[in-house]
């Protein structure tokens, strides 16, 4: 799919005067190890080591039944902002049904150069024209990760420990995200998931997802090393716009490139 290749290509971390390999890497390469591979899917790519390229956002819906409403919200906060992909939560509903809102949202982001991906759901990505999935748990990504790939993005949540996440990275995962809240809404410690942005990032070259759970944390997460910051429901539920939040929380990603720069 051709949008899988531009989604996320202005996010390429190409070291200056060597060109990326285009070789295929299914375990996780430590960064230290000083070989220049780069993943082999465009769309969520390792950083080179100093690069000084801003993390990309990531946006999460809310769980959505009817998505004619939340399509004017969508519309205002991908329009014209750097967004690398966005989430669909979906709530339960026939299999139909379920398609055919993912291709609503679809048609309003992909032509936008934004990847859409389905929360779990993995068996309707192909049909819903989505770009991929995001997978909650080992065991579910390891159960979809060969229908999805190599054509589809794979991504890796629910990462319970540094374990959980290399075994995410062996299987081929696209990306792995950290910080996001459990089925009950119980997010970890702030300071433990910056250990673990910051443990993944220095060692491992598998892209990585930082979950912000408030505006506060992106600069945070940013710094600790996330290619990718994970905005949540906060977002769509704050008094501030959402168009706001966006403005804002770019704003702080290009602070942090410009302070590196100096």
């Amino acid at each position: 799919m051709k949008r899988l290749t531009r989604s996320f290509e202005s996010h390429k971390r190409s070291c200056e005067g060597r060109a990326p390999s285009t070789a295929l890497r299914a375990v996780p390469l430590p960064r230290r190890a000083g070989a220049d591979v780069f993943h082999h899917r465009a769309n969520f790519v390792p950083r080179c080591a100093g690069a000084d390229v801003s993390a990309r956002l990531y946006l999460v819906t809310p769980p959505l039944g009817e998505v004619a409403a939340f399509l004017r919200a969508l519309d205002t906060v991908t329009n014209g902002n750097d967004i690398a992909a966005l989430l669909l939560r979906l709530e339960d509903a026939d299999e139909r049904t379920l398609i055919n809102r993912a291709k609503e949202v679809a048609a309003l982001v992909q032509p936008r150069g934004i990847a859409l991906l389905l929360d779990g759901r993995a068996e309707l990505a192909a049909r819903a024209g989505a770009d991929g999935a995001h997978l909650n748990g080992i065991a579910a990504l390891t159960a979809a990760i060969g229908a999805l790939k190599p054509s589809r993005i794979a991504g890796a949540g629910g990462l319970k420990s540094r374990h959980d996440a290399m075994v995410a990275g062996e299987a081929n995962a696209d990306y792995v995200m950290f910080g996001e809240p459990d089925r009950h809404g119980r997010t970890p410690p702030f300071a433990a998931v910056i250990e673990r942005v910051s443990w993944w990032a220095e060692v491992f070259e598998v892209p990585c997802v930082g979950y912000a759970g408030n505006l506060d944390d992106v600069s945070a997460l940013a710094q600790a090393g996330s290619d990718f910051i994970a905005l949540g429901d906060w977002l769509w539920t704050n008094e501030q716009t959402p168009a706001a939040l966006i403005a804002a929380a770019s704003k702080y990603l290009g602070a942090i490139v410009a302070s590196k720069a100096k």
